[in-house]
């Protein structure tokens, strides 16, 4: 009789939760340390986020606020036509409206932050979207974004006008968010400006060079080289940081998202690890890793981009510059 009358009382309230809000099925945060081995970690599906498909169980995603985004799931797995997959999406927040099967349309909340959108199979496989809401590139006034430097981008490069737009928008990052997956095996503190500072502070990532990382560390691995994740020296910076290192560069990729400075260092010591098994660490390392990247574009146009390699100095030792600035470019510094 108690029962009965307390399910009586309680079930109004379990009926006013919101169909689309539900824990993450990839922790959004997570401790660092937790990148401690590789594994590729792709679903059996694909989903689609406006004009960006993806697989892989942890991605991020951008939008700005208010936008509408279409959001797509899609089996990559052979099951018979008279059983197709059934897919559920929940969000954190904002409003999601169903289209049709495996089809929704998401409205991002006004509010810069990150809010996850997670999307299931009938198998309990999930895909989880780490989507970040960007204040709008718009809303820097003299080279600041709320207080924080980040100095002017140029018109876009005459001749590369499409891969030289101004970013649409900034991340704005806490400390809170440092170990926040943007990625399988990558957190979005390893990409963050190394700019001086409190919080919050404001970044610009793009997701292909997400995408472009997570597949070469896959082919690191293929070749036998332990690789849990890449250390990552230097990847976004902001136009006055850029200037203040004193790279003199007028359109750096750094400056766009899309481009990082990296190093296998799987045994810890801050320094890349001997690839090619000389006894030393040198440039000819850098050129193992930049020799995967190459083949990785042949097979990935999409992600094609520049690279270049660069040898040890008192500061740093070798590392190798990737990018996904959408045309093919190589040098060696």
């Amino acid at each position: 009789m108690i029962w009965s009358f307390l399910l009586a009382l309680i079930a109004p309230l379990l009926s006013a939760v919101p169909a689309t809000t539900a824990v993450a099925a990839y922790p959004a945060v997570v401790d660092s340390t937790s990148v401690s081995a590789f594994g590729e970690q792709r679903a059996p599906f694909a989903v689609r986020f406006g004009e960006t498909t993806t697989d892989y169980r942890v991605m991020a995603m951008f939008a700005l606020p208010g936008q509408h985004v279409a959001i797509e799931a899609r089996d990559t797995t052979a099951r018979v036509p008279e059983a197709p997959a059934q897919f559920e999406l929940s969000a954190a927040s904002g409003a999601a409206a169903p289209q049709g099967d495996g089809h929704w349309t998401w409205v991002a909340p006004a509010r810069a932050g990150l809010y996850p959108v997670v999307v299931r199979n009938d198998r309990g496989d999930a895909v989880t979207l780490n989507v970040f809401v960007m204040v709008p590139y718009s809303a820097m006034r003299h080279g600041r974004v709320n207080g924080y430097r980040v100095g002017a981008y140029p018109a876009p490069r005459r001749g590369h006008e499409s891969e030289y737009q101004r970013p649409p928008g900034f991340i704005e990052v806490t400390d809170a968010l440092l170990d926040t997956h943007v990625s399988p095996h990558f957190t979005l503190g390893q990409f963050v400006c190394k700019q001086a500072g409190g919080w919050p502070r404001y970044m610009v990532l793009r997701q292909p060079l997400l995408e472009k990382l997570e597949q070469l560390l896959a082919a690191v691995n293929e070749r036998g080289i332990d690789a849990p994740t890449f250390s990552i020296m230097s990847a976004y910076r902001t136009p006055s940081y850029n200037a203040a290192i004193g790279n003199v560069t007028t359109y750096s990729r750094h400056e766009y998202g899309d481009a990082a400075d990296i190093f296998v260092d799987a045994d810890g010591d801050g320094v890349m690890d001997d690839l090619n098994h000389d006894g030393r660490h040198t440039e000819a390392d850098s050129r193992v890793l930049a020799g995967i990247v190459t083949r990785l574009e042949g097979e990935a146009s999409h992600l094609v981009g520049g690279h270049g390699t660069y040898g040890p100095t008192s500061e740093h030792g070798p590392f190798t510059h990737v990018d996904v600035r959408g045309f093919a470019v190589e040098w060696s510094a």
